[in-house]
């Protein structure tokens, strides 16, 4: 089975590299091999490898600053998905697609589930909304994995960013009532291997799922757990503040825990606890303060 792999050097992207290693079906493709902003490259990079299956782990991450380069984000995260698809649909491909928890408001007491209405609040999260619509408008054969919070080993995430200024300041100030699910990007390669291997023997209901860590926690609570993992000879003491001490170009949701349910129940299997996936990061990490 061909598998394309997009996005290979951002964190899901790199952790594809490392399990298909020497898996010669397995085509890992970034900036180098196509340009993820323009529609013609994609359609070449498709047509040349012919996939079975297309794993489109690229996106335009940089939730502030995409307040600003709004055209931009909307070229890699809404119509790149829509060209994928396409080409997916004219191979009768399936394409593996993930969006994220920004597609909601937050204002949900409750853990979202795949049935809620989504009401993005910043560029970042409606580019990708229009992306899981163009999909489902593009091919009948798709799975969009909606997670949270994803950060891994390496790469610029919240993990690193805690881990390096924890090293530097004896006291770190965090938002506390923002709450999600940390969700690894170790595990949620392993749970889309899972899922093309099923496909691969019998296939698998198209549709939006959200695929996050179990549990949930705050950013404060988040990275009191990387500092209590012990990396750190002294870290520092982790202060709780609200969302408006800590100002941001885009606006975050305030609830981001996604419901698994309609996951586990299509699937058979769950996400590990968030606190399991972070120990399992950590204990691959070498640090040095």
């Amino acid at each position: 089975m061909r598998i394309l792999v997009t996005g290979k050097n951002g964190q899901v992207g790199s952790e594809f590299a490392r399990s298909y290693r020497s898996d010669s079906e397995v085509v890992l493709a970034g900036r180098s091999e196509c340009d993820f902003s323009d529609e013609q490259s994609i359609r070449d990079l498709v047509r040349r490898v012919k996939p079975q299956v297309i794993v489109n782990a690229a996106a335009y991450t940089a939730v502030d600053q995409a307040e600003q380069e709004s055209a931009l984000c909307f070229a890699i995260n809404a119509a790149a998905p829509r060209v994928l698809a396409q080409e997916a649909a004219r191979l009768d491909a399936l394409l593996v697609h993930y969006s994220t928890d920004y597609v909601f408001d937050g204002e949900k007491a409750e853990p979202y589930l795949e049935t809620d209405a989504i009401r993005p609040m910043s560029i970042y999260g409606a580019s990708k909304a229009a992306g899981e619509a163009a999909i489902a408008e593009s091919t009948n054969r798709f799975l969009v994995l909606r997670t949270s919070w994803v950060y891994a080993a390496e790469g610029k995430n919240f993990l690193h960013t805690m881990l390096r200024l924890g090293a530097e300041r004896p006291q770190l100030r965090v938002v506390d009532d923002q709450v999600g699910a940390p969700t690894s990007a170790a595990a949620i390669v392993a749970a889309t291997i899972s899922l093309v291997e099923r496909y691969a023997s019998a296939g698998e209901p198209p549709g939006i799922y959200h695929m996050t860590a179990g549990g949930s926690t705050s950013w404060c609570g988040f990275a009191r757990a990387i500092f209590g993992a012990g990396l750190l000879a002294a870290p520092p003491e982790v202060q709780p503040i609200p969302s408006s001490a800590y100002p941001t170009a885009a606006r975050r949701p305030a609830n981001s825990v996604l419901s698994n349910d309609k996951f586990a129940h299509t699937f058979g299997f769950r996400l590990p606890p968030w606190q399991q996936q972070l120990r399992e990061v950590m204990a691959g990490m070498q640090v040095r303060c």
